[in-house]
């Protein structure tokens, strides 16, 4: 029997608490569940015993173009100015990543430095961002060796660690967001709000589901005693939500190893990466974000692993054809009433403004 005017969303995180709001405030019901036991999905924060916001699943920094999802955001939490800067580890000297006109300095003598600049603004728009294998592509003998240099000192071992795979193994729309930066910003993003939530994520999703037409369930886990509702919107694995008729979607996971420190701050930087180095991919820090003070600081070794189902989380979806052949398989089956979002729904790689952006339009879709 169908259960009238009542919406049930699978997922607390991002995608599902934007959806269940959106909901909410057009007057209907939504019952969303999370398997976990906690709100926030992946984006979930806490304060430890040291007075330090840690992001348990890694960072997480906001940031966007569009003033459509900025405002929405703000509407449940006051962001930081916060500008993410990432250090990587190349040949023992720290730099910018993504490599940029200024990391040209820091590794390179300062005759070759300038002649490799000189070559780059004369071959590329300046604040352009080149793709690395985009990039090999050139005939010039010095942009040739720099185009090597970084893909064995910053992308290849990187990728290969992170995903698994050989750089050409990935999608384009995965590999694109390594490039070679021709501009002096050493901004990790370069969009026009940016920022991390004051009281944190979770108070900020906390605050989006604060509705009396949305109820939260945790500790559940989707089955087909859940299936009579109008209509439901799944922000988890499409693949599991069909019982994996088909076979299981891959993806990448993540284990973090923490560690507190008795020293005001352990590294440079709020993330430091490790290219070529060690089987870590990356080393957080959190007290840089919020600027917590304590005597003491935490972080967390990044490692990369393959998800195994439960063994560890969903990261990311490893994004090729054949994966995505067998994701459009899984799209076909879908009933008119079920909608999936998210990350693990559309199996795409969102960031978070492009995951609530993706929430939004799909409400402004159903609803025209």
């Amino acid at each position: 029997m169908m259960i009238e005017n009542k919406n049930l969303v699978i997922g607390c995180g991002l995608s599902g608490a934007v959806i269940a709001r959106l909901l909410a405030e057009n007057g209907e019901k939504v019952l969303i569940i999370d398997k976990k036991n906690h709100i926030a999905g992946n984006i979930y924060d806490y304060t430890d015993e040291n007075g330090i916001c840690i992001h348990k699943y890694g960072s997480h920094i906001f940031h966007t173009n569009s003033e459509k999802v900025w405002d929405f955001i703000r509407r449940f939490a006051d962001l930081n100015t916060y500008m993410h800067k990432v250090i990587a580890v190349i040949d023992g000297i720290e730099t910018t990543i993504p490599f940029n006109i200024n990391t040209l300095y820091d590794v390179f003598p300062k005759s070759l430095a300038m002649r490799l600049e000189q070559k780059l603004l004369n071959n590329f728009d300046y604040n352009s961002k080149v793709p690395i294998l985009e990039f090999q592509k050139q005939n010039d003998e010095d942009l040739k060796f720099l185009a090597e240099y970084v893909y064995e000192k910053v992308f290849l071992h990187y990728t290969t660690k992170q995903w698994g795979k050989k750089p050409s193994e990935i999608d384009g729309s995965v590999t694109a967001r390594v490039p070679v930066y021709i501009s002096k910003d050493n901004r990790y993003f370069q969009d026009k709000y940016q920022g991390i939530p004051l009281g944190g994520y979770t108070k900020m999703v906390e605050n989006i589901l604060n509705h009396p037409d949305i109820e939260v369930k945790l500790n559940t886990a989707y089955n087909k005693d859940y299936s009579n509702f109008k209509r439901i919107f799944c922000t988890g694995s499409i693949d599991e939500f069909f019982d994996y008729k088909f076979g299981q979607l891959p993806y990448r996971s993540v284990n973090f190893k923490f560690e507190t420190h008795n020293c005001e701050f352990y590294q440079s930087n709020a993330v430091v990466n490790y290219p070529c180095n060690y089987d870590f991919t990356r080393i957080h820090e959190y007290k840089y974000y919020l600027n917590d003070k304590s005597a003491k600081t935490v972080t967390a070794k990044e490692y990369s692993e393959h998800f195994v189902s439960g063994k560890n989380e969903r990261y990311y979806p490893i994004v090729n054809e054949d994966n995505l052949a067998l994701y459009e398989k899984y799209k076909k089956e879908t009933p008119e009433n079920v909608f999936f979002l998210g990350r693990l729904g559309d199996y795409k790689y969102y960031d978070m403004d492009k995951a609530v952006e993706r929430a939004i339009d799909l409400f402004e879709e159903i609803n025209k």
